[in-house]
Order: C-alpha cells, then structure tokens, then sequence
C-alpha cells in the first residue's frame, strides 16, 4: 500500500452513512471504520464510537491500512501537521474493540436478549430466534462444532447456519455472565446483535485475525 497519492480531504464534511479512509481512499459505511481525532495539544485520539468533537481521520478496520498510516505518516497527512500518536496504538485499538463488544454483550444479557451455558444457548438456537451465536476464543473446535451441530469444524444442513463470533476468552465472557467461565452464548435477533457483529468485524479486522467471526452464509 502506498501513500504517494495521500491527499486527504480534509474539507469533507462527517455527513452521511459513509467515510472515505484517508489511506485507500476508498468510501466505505462508517460503522465498519476506524475515526481518530486530534486534540488541541496535538495527541491523536481514537474514536471508537465516533461522537467526539473535531475533524475526524477514518480508517478502515484493517491492520494493514493502519501500519500504513503510522509507518508512512499517514495520520501527520491528515491531520496537516505534527501529531503525537499513542504507544503500541495497534494494541491499544483491540483492547478498545474487546471492550466494546463486551459492553455490548453485557447489555444484551441485561436486556434478556443473550443466554450463555450449552443446554440454554442450544434452546435458543434451536428455536430458529437466534441469528448469532458467541463462542469462546479459546474453547476446543471439536465442543464448538458439537454445540453448533457442525461437522469437522464445517456447516451441516441441519446446524447453525447463523454468524459465529469468537471475540473473548471464555473467562472474560463468563465474567459478563456471573460465572466462572462461558464457552456458548446465544444472542437473539435485534439491534444488539447487529453491534455485536460490527463490533467484531472491526476486532478482527484491526488485530489481523479474520477467524474471529464466521459470518452467516460464508
């Protein structure tokens, strides 16, 4: 990826459902890009939930893009200047991205609208209600794909034929349910299922792990 042609838009007003990534320059939704904004004293800040005041940077998800940006000063192009660009960013976004499908999972538990634990989560699944399921990060490929009614790791006509996310340990995701650990979760349809997968999309995408999520009909 090259940044001989970087020549960001700077005067591109932030309306609209898309962005354009000031390194590909492409236009993309926003809801799966990245915006950054400069402070005043010139520290470049992530914007997870794209609300904070200023101009923004967007990158699109991708870790690729964003070691293009920070090894080719990209975000000193953008911003038409000197920024201070936070240690170990690329570290410091997944972190941001785990926290953010967290918050979104612990409201959907709170809003009944996710179940975790084998028999309750494969009732739901098996109810036709649920259009995601979250599994453990680190739970055994051969109890997922038991749970999912997949064989060898691959979808069956008869299993889940849902998105498959798999952005937590199963320490952290039983933490947001009250337990000590939980491998299956089954999140019913709504607008909180939809963030969920966003959300996801953007954390596999910036930690350069695509297996994280398994999308519907893939």
């Amino acid at each position: 990826m090259d940044l001989q042609d970087f020549d960001v838009e700077t005067e591109e007003r932030e309306i609209g459902p898309e962005r354009r990534c000031v390194v590909t320059r492409t236009r993309q939704d926003k809801a799966g890009m990245i915006r950054f904004v400069v402070t005043p004293d010139g520290n470049l800040v992530p914007d997870i939930l794209a609300r904070l005041p200023g101009r923004g940077i967007w990158l699109s998800a991708r870790r690729d893009v964003l070691d293009t940006a920070l090894n080719k000063g990209g975000f000193n192009k953008a911003a038409r200047g000197v920024v201070s660009v936070p240690a170990d960013l690329p570290g410091l976004l997944v972190l941001a991205f785990e926290r953010r499908v967290a918050e979104c999972l612990s409201l959907a538990r709170r809003a009944g609208q996710a179940v975790a634990g084998f028999q309750k989560a494969r009732e739901w699944m098996e109810s036709g209600r649920v259009p995601l399921v979250v599994e453990a990060s680190d739970g055994s490929p051969e109890e997922r794909a038991r749970f999912l009614g997949w064989r060898d790791g691959k979808r069956t006509p008869h299993g889940f034929q849902g998105t498959v996310i798999m952005p937590l340990s199963a320490a952290a995701l039983g933490t947001l349910f009250g337990r000590d650990h939980a491998v299956h979760i089954a999140v019913a349809a709504g607008r909180l299922a939809e963030l969920l997968i966003t959300e996801t999309e953007r954390l596999a995408g910036i930690s350069g792990r695509p297996e994280l999520i398994e999308r519907a009909n893939a």
